[in-house]
Protein backbone atom coordinates (compact mmCIF):
# COMPACT_ATOMS: atom_id res chain seq x y z
CA UNK A 1 0.00 0.00 0.00
CA UNK A 2 1.20 3.26 -0.56
CA UNK A 3 1.78 6.50 1.64
CA UNK A 4 -0.66 7.79 -0.29
CA UNK A 5 -3.37 5.39 0.64
CA UNK A 6 -2.68 5.49 4.01
CA UNK A 7 -3.22 9.06 4.41
CA UNK A 8 -6.69 8.85 2.86
CA UNK A 9 -7.62 5.69 4.80
CA UNK A 10 -6.05 7.68 8.31
CA UNK A 11 -8.13 10.58 7.24
CA UNK A 12 -11.40 8.59 6.52
CA UNK A 13 -10.71 6.43 9.75
CA UNK A 14 -10.74 10.66 11.20
CA UNK A 15 -13.92 11.18 9.87
CA UNK A 16 -16.20 8.89 11.60
CA UNK A 17 -16.55 10.59 14.51
CA UNK A 18 -18.35 13.17 12.78
CA UNK A 19 -20.28 10.85 9.88
CA UNK A 20 -21.61 9.16 13.24
CA UNK A 21 -22.71 12.48 14.93
CA UNK A 22 -24.03 13.70 11.72
CA UNK A 23 -26.14 11.25 10.88
CA UNK A 24 -30.17 12.01 11.28
CA UNK A 25 -29.09 15.36 11.93
CA UNK A 26 -30.55 18.37 9.84
CA UNK A 27 -28.84 21.05 8.53
CA UNK A 28 -30.12 23.95 6.91
CA UNK A 29 -27.83 25.46 3.95
CA UNK A 30 -28.30 28.38 2.03
CA UNK A 31 -27.13 28.90 -2.01
CA UNK A 32 -27.38 32.59 -2.52
CA UNK A 33 -27.58 33.46 -6.18
CA UNK A 34 -23.94 34.14 -6.67
CA UNK A 35 -22.94 30.56 -5.61
CA UNK A 36 -25.07 29.00 -8.73
CA UNK A 37 -22.92 31.30 -11.20
CA UNK A 38 -19.87 30.03 -9.41
CA UNK A 39 -17.64 27.38 -11.17
CA UNK A 40 -17.25 25.18 -7.55
CA UNK A 41 -21.30 25.04 -7.81
CA UNK A 42 -20.84 21.31 -9.63
CA UNK A 43 -18.60 20.02 -5.94
CA UNK A 44 -20.72 21.90 -3.56
CA UNK A 45 -23.82 19.96 -5.37
CA UNK A 46 -21.63 17.00 -5.05
CA UNK A 47 -21.15 17.47 -1.65
CA UNK A 48 -24.63 17.99 -0.72
CA UNK A 49 -25.18 14.47 -1.96
CA UNK A 50 -22.80 13.28 -0.33
CA UNK A 51 -24.18 14.41 2.80
CA UNK A 52 -27.62 13.13 2.20
CA UNK A 53 -25.93 9.91 1.44
CA UNK A 54 -24.63 9.97 5.25
CA UNK A 55 -27.92 10.14 6.56
CA UNK A 56 -28.12 14.22 6.92
CA UNK A 57 -31.40 15.87 6.64
CA UNK A 58 -30.92 18.68 4.41
CA UNK A 59 -33.13 21.71 3.77
CA UNK A 60 -31.75 23.98 1.04
CA UNK A 61 -32.89 27.60 0.62
CA UNK A 62 -31.82 29.31 -2.44
CA UNK A 63 -31.44 33.05 -3.39
CA UNK A 64 -31.76 34.43 -6.66
CA UNK A 65 -30.46 38.35 -6.32
CA UNK A 66 -28.11 38.67 -9.47
CA UNK A 67 -29.98 36.32 -11.65
CA UNK A 68 -33.21 39.37 -10.80
CA UNK A 69 -31.10 42.17 -11.88
CA UNK A 70 -29.84 40.71 -14.82
CA UNK A 71 -33.48 40.10 -16.42
CA UNK A 72 -34.13 43.73 -14.69
CA UNK A 73 -31.18 44.95 -16.89
CA UNK A 74 -32.25 43.29 -20.14
CA UNK A 75 -35.96 44.04 -19.44
CA UNK A 76 -34.51 47.78 -19.35
CA UNK A 77 -35.90 47.79 -15.87
CA UNK A 78 -34.68 50.14 -12.74
CA UNK A 79 -35.32 48.59 -9.39
CA UNK A 80 -35.00 50.48 -6.08
CA UNK A 81 -33.96 49.64 -2.99
CA UNK A 82 -34.55 51.15 0.52
CA UNK A 83 -32.13 49.56 3.83
CA UNK A 84 -30.48 47.09 1.24
CA UNK A 85 -34.25 45.48 0.78
CA UNK A 86 -35.79 45.44 -2.84
CA UNK A 87 -38.75 47.34 -3.40
CA UNK A 88 -40.83 44.93 -5.64
CA UNK A 89 -43.23 46.51 -7.74
CA UNK A 90 -45.71 44.34 -9.89
CA UNK A 91 -43.48 44.72 -12.92
CA UNK A 92 -40.50 43.86 -11.09
CA UNK A 93 -42.60 41.09 -9.45
CA UNK A 94 -42.27 38.88 -13.24
CA UNK A 95 -38.84 39.17 -12.97
CA UNK A 96 -38.25 37.78 -9.65
CA UNK A 97 -40.81 34.63 -9.95
CA UNK A 98 -38.86 34.29 -13.26
CA UNK A 99 -35.77 33.96 -12.00
CA UNK A 100 -36.57 32.26 -8.65
CA UNK A 101 -38.35 29.31 -11.02
CA UNK A 102 -35.46 29.05 -13.22
CA UNK A 103 -32.99 28.70 -10.54
CA UNK A 104 -35.09 26.63 -8.74
CA UNK A 105 -34.91 23.98 -11.95
CA UNK A 106 -31.45 24.38 -12.42
CA UNK A 107 -30.48 23.48 -8.88
CA UNK A 108 -33.43 20.47 -8.95
CA UNK A 109 -31.65 19.18 -12.38
CA UNK A 110 -28.57 19.18 -10.92
CA UNK A 111 -29.61 16.86 -8.07
CA UNK A 112 -30.74 14.90 -10.20
CA UNK A 113 -27.65 14.09 -12.10
CA UNK A 114 -26.24 10.08 -12.06
CA UNK A 115 -23.71 9.86 -14.47
CA UNK A 116 -22.03 6.77 -14.19
CA UNK A 117 -18.17 7.28 -13.03
CA UNK A 118 -19.55 10.49 -11.37
CA UNK A 119 -19.77 11.67 -7.90
CA UNK A 120 -23.42 11.45 -8.29
CA UNK A 121 -23.39 8.10 -9.49
CA UNK A 122 -26.38 6.16 -7.66
CA UNK A 123 -26.95 9.33 -5.48
CA UNK A 124 -31.56 8.93 -6.68
CA UNK A 125 -31.69 11.86 -4.66
CA UNK A 126 -35.96 13.21 -4.13
CA UNK A 127 -35.54 17.01 -3.91
CA UNK A 128 -39.17 18.50 -2.65
CA UNK A 129 -40.30 21.87 -2.97
CA UNK A 130 -43.55 23.83 -2.40
CA UNK A 131 -45.79 26.34 -0.78
CA UNK A 132 -43.25 25.78 2.91
CA UNK A 133 -43.20 29.37 3.50
CA UNK A 134 -46.56 31.65 4.37
CA UNK A 135 -45.79 35.12 3.89
CA UNK A 136 -47.26 38.97 4.68
CA UNK A 137 -46.26 42.00 2.89
CA UNK A 138 -43.39 44.25 4.33
CA UNK A 139 -45.87 47.13 3.77
CA UNK A 140 -44.66 50.47 4.43
CA UNK A 141 -41.74 51.26 5.91
CA UNK A 142 -40.46 55.14 6.23
CA UNK A 143 -42.62 56.00 4.44
CA UNK A 144 -41.54 53.47 1.62
CA UNK A 145 -43.97 50.89 -0.16
CA UNK A 146 -42.22 48.02 -0.44
CA UNK A 147 -45.60 46.68 -2.70
CA UNK A 148 -44.79 42.61 -3.48
CA UNK A 149 -41.72 42.64 -0.94
CA UNK A 150 -42.98 40.49 2.27
CA UNK A 151 -41.72 38.72 5.72
CA UNK A 152 -42.15 35.73 6.77
CA UNK A 153 -45.70 34.70 8.29
CA UNK A 154 -45.05 31.31 9.08
CA UNK A 155 -42.76 27.93 8.42
CA UNK A 156 -44.91 24.89 7.61
CA UNK A 157 -42.62 23.03 9.85
CA UNK A 158 -44.76 19.60 10.15
CA UNK A 159 -44.34 19.45 6.40
CA UNK A 160 -40.54 20.15 6.07
CA UNK A 161 -39.84 17.78 8.58
CA UNK A 162 -41.88 14.94 7.18
CA UNK A 163 -40.19 15.15 3.84
CA UNK A 164 -36.57 15.13 5.42
CA UNK A 165 -37.14 12.53 8.00
CA UNK A 166 -37.98 10.73 4.76
CA UNK A 167 -35.36 11.18 3.30
CA UNK A 168 -35.99 13.59 0.95
CA UNK A 169 -34.34 16.64 0.52
CA UNK A 170 -36.09 20.22 0.61
CA UNK A 171 -35.35 22.79 -1.50
CA UNK A 172 -36.82 26.64 -1.05
CA UNK A 173 -36.90 29.28 -3.04
CA UNK A 174 -37.15 33.19 -1.98
CA UNK A 175 -40.89 33.49 -2.30
CA UNK A 176 -43.73 33.38 -0.22
CA UNK A 177 -47.11 32.75 -0.67
CA UNK A 178 -50.21 34.46 1.18
CA UNK A 179 -53.91 32.64 2.51
CA UNK A 180 -55.10 35.12 0.06
CA UNK A 181 -52.99 33.77 -2.93
CA UNK A 182 -50.46 36.55 -3.45
CA UNK A 183 -47.18 35.81 -4.03
CA UNK A 184 -44.29 37.58 -1.98
CA UNK A 185 -40.71 38.46 -2.25
CA UNK A 186 -38.67 37.64 0.71
CA UNK A 187 -35.41 37.82 1.76
CA UNK A 188 -33.29 34.59 1.98
CA UNK A 189 -31.55 35.27 5.23
CA UNK A 190 -35.14 35.66 6.95
CA UNK A 191 -36.28 32.67 5.25
CA UNK A 192 -32.71 31.10 6.60
CA UNK A 193 -33.57 31.73 10.24
CA UNK A 194 -37.15 31.14 10.19
CA UNK A 195 -36.53 27.49 8.48
CA UNK A 196 -33.81 26.97 10.98
CA UNK A 197 -35.49 27.65 13.74
CA UNK A 198 -38.91 26.62 13.26
CA UNK A 199 -37.42 23.11 12.24
CA UNK A 200 -35.32 22.90 15.15
CA UNK A 201 -31.85 22.42 12.93
CA UNK A 202 -28.93 21.33 14.43
CA UNK A 203 -27.13 23.62 12.06
CA UNK A 204 -27.37 26.85 10.05
CA UNK A 205 -24.82 26.66 7.16
CA UNK A 206 -24.40 30.15 5.41
CA UNK A 207 -22.39 30.14 2.07
CA UNK A 208 -20.31 32.77 1.43
CA UNK A 209 -17.22 34.11 -0.83
CA UNK A 210 -15.23 34.26 1.91
CA UNK A 211 -13.81 31.44 4.28
CA UNK A 212 -15.63 32.61 7.21
CA UNK A 213 -15.20 35.82 9.51
CA UNK A 214 -12.02 37.69 9.70
CA UNK A 215 -10.74 40.43 12.70
CA UNK A 216 -9.14 43.11 12.23
CA UNK A 217 -5.66 41.47 11.32
CA UNK A 218 -7.54 39.62 8.32
CA UNK A 219 -7.13 36.36 10.49
CA UNK A 220 -9.80 33.56 10.31
CA UNK A 221 -11.86 33.87 13.04
CA UNK A 222 -12.58 30.20 13.85
CA UNK A 223 -15.31 30.53 16.48
CA UNK A 224 -17.33 33.45 18.14
CA UNK A 225 -20.46 33.63 20.31
CA UNK A 226 -23.61 35.59 19.86
CA UNK A 227 -22.36 38.08 22.47
CA UNK A 228 -19.28 38.84 21.27
CA UNK A 229 -18.65 41.55 18.09
CA UNK A 230 -15.91 40.15 16.98
CA UNK A 231 -15.42 42.24 13.73
CA UNK A 232 -13.71 45.28 13.23
CA UNK A 233 -15.53 48.82 12.67
CA UNK A 234 -14.06 48.26 9.15
CA UNK A 235 -16.18 45.11 8.18
CA UNK A 236 -17.14 44.63 5.09
CA UNK A 237 -21.36 44.83 5.44
CA UNK A 238 -21.53 41.52 3.85
CA UNK A 239 -19.50 40.17 6.82
CA UNK A 240 -21.27 41.81 9.36
CA UNK A 241 -24.54 41.19 7.72
CA UNK A 242 -23.18 37.21 7.98
CA UNK A 243 -22.59 37.49 11.65
CA UNK A 244 -26.02 39.70 12.41
CA UNK A 245 -27.87 36.50 10.39
CA UNK A 246 -26.07 33.37 12.32
CA UNK A 247 -26.69 35.46 15.34
CA UNK A 248 -30.36 35.55 15.04
CA UNK A 249 -30.65 32.33 14.61
CA UNK A 250 -28.70 31.54 17.07
CA UNK A 251 -30.84 33.28 19.63
CA UNK A 252 -34.11 31.79 17.97
CA UNK A 253 -32.54 28.24 19.29
CA UNK A 254 -30.15 26.92 16.61
CA UNK A 255 -27.10 25.75 18.00
CA UNK A 256 -24.35 25.81 15.97
CA UNK A 257 -24.34 28.40 12.86
CA UNK A 258 -21.64 28.24 10.12
CA UNK A 259 -20.24 30.29 7.85
CA UNK A 260 -18.12 28.41 4.78
CA UNK A 261 -16.70 29.60 2.00
CA UNK A 262 -18.51 28.30 -1.54
CA UNK A 263 -15.53 29.10 -3.52
CA UNK A 264 -13.06 26.30 -1.35
CA UNK A 265 -13.90 23.37 -3.43
CA UNK A 266 -13.19 21.41 -0.04
CA UNK A 267 -14.59 23.73 2.43
CA UNK A 268 -18.18 22.59 3.22
CA UNK A 269 -16.64 18.90 4.13
CA UNK A 270 -13.97 20.77 5.56
CA UNK A 271 -15.65 22.44 7.94
CA UNK A 272 -17.94 19.66 8.98
CA UNK A 273 -15.33 16.25 9.26
CA UNK A 274 -12.18 17.78 10.45
CA UNK A 275 -11.31 19.10 14.08
CA UNK A 276 -10.46 22.60 13.00
CA UNK A 277 -12.61 23.15 10.00
CA UNK A 278 -12.05 25.69 7.09
CA UNK A 279 -14.50 28.82 8.61
CA UNK A 280 -16.55 30.52 11.44
CA UNK A 281 -18.46 29.18 14.12
CA UNK A 282 -21.26 30.86 15.23
CA UNK A 283 -22.82 29.70 18.67
CA UNK A 284 -25.00 31.06 21.69
CA UNK A 285 -23.26 31.28 25.16
CA UNK A 286 -22.43 28.00 26.79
Amino acid sequence: MTTASRAHIRWFRDTAPYINAHRGKTFVLTLGGEVARHENFANIIHDIALLNSLGVQLVLIHGSRPQIEERLDRAGLNSTYHNGVRVTDPGVMDHVKDAAGSLRAQIEAQLSMGLPNSPMQGSQIRVCSGNFVTAKPLGVVDGVDFHLTGKVRRIDAQGIRALTQAGSIVLLSPLGYSPTGEIFNLSLQEIAVECAAGIGADKLILLSDNAGLRDETGKLIRECRVSEDSLPATAAPDQRELLQTASRACRKGVQRCHIVSYSDECALLEELFTHDGSGTLVTEEA
